[in-house]
């Protein structure tokens, strides 16, 4: 007995071993499933670059705010743009709204396909990550996860509904994942941004020049306000830097 213990001790330590190392890429809270390649990096950097942009958007947002509408709508493709644009094409005051409804389109569906790469790359790893966040993001993710999957490329469509929901996210990342070839995801992705552009456009055009009033006076105050949210921003940085300094000795 004593034998056929010792005799089978040294197969259980490498057993241990192995389970307990886990190469850096096997850790939890990242989405691939296998050692990362060089398009496993670029993806994860293009992912950062996008959260990078998004902050540097926050004040400018204010600012594009106080712009002429037809130009904001080119330069973000925002529902407020194709709004107050319809509204000022109602009085006559933006002849070629269409040429900046198409530019916008086109503006807003730029970092799309990223979504839809992460996807071929990493199938559910991308949808996992964000879920592991909370039990509320998991329970968002999996219900449009439900949805998108039942639509199939009718899910882009869905993609812009106006509810607080990762909608657009999840059916991008669903696309690549199921093999919807890139051209066909982008052709579809910008239609269906182009449609909901003109329903919003078609919302400012009926209520007409309330809103042209409203913009005119927030023009006055735009460059104070994206001033202000550009010391919010930084203020937010600051506090997390030295919260993670604090923490550092702690741990």
């Amino acid at each position: 007995m004593s034998d056929n213990v010792s005799a089978g001790e040294p197969n259980a330590e490498p057993t241990t071993a192995e389970t307990t190392n886990k190469e850096w890429w096997e850790e939890d809270g990242l989405p691939w499933n296998g050692k990362p390649s060089k398009a496993d990096y670029w993806c994860l950097g293009w992912f950062g670059f996008v959260g990078l942009f998004g902050l540097a958007m926050i004040p400018l947002r204010a600012w594009l705010l106080g712009l002429d509408p037809p130009i904001m709508l080119a330069l973000t493709g925002s529902r407020l743009g194709a709004a107050s644009t319809g509204a000022l094409a109602a009085v006559g005051q933006a002849p070629h709204w269409l040429l900046y409804l198409l530019i916008g389109s086109l503006v807003a569906i730029k970092f799309d396909w990223i979504y839809w790469w992460a996807g071929k790359l990493w199938g559910r790893g991308i949808l996992e990550v964000q879920a592991s966040n909370s039990k509320r993001a998991a329970k968002n993710i999996e219900r449009v996860e439900y949805w998108a999957l039942k639509l199939g490329w009718l899910g882009i469509f869905l993609a812009y509904v106006p509810i607080p929901l990762p909608i657009a996210f999840v059916v991008f990342v669903l696309m690549g994942m199921t093999g919807m070839p890139l051209w066909k995801f982008m052709v579809l992705d910008f239609v269906s941004k182009t449609l909901w552009s003109f329903l919003y456009l078609g919302l400012g055009w009926w209520i007409g020049e309330p809103v042209v009033t409203v913009l005119d006076h927030y023009a006055k105050i735009a460059n104070y306000i994206a001033l202000a949210l550009v010391v919010v921003v930084f203020i937010g940085v600051f506090r997390r830097q030295s919260k993670a300094k604090t923490a550092k000795p702690q741990a």
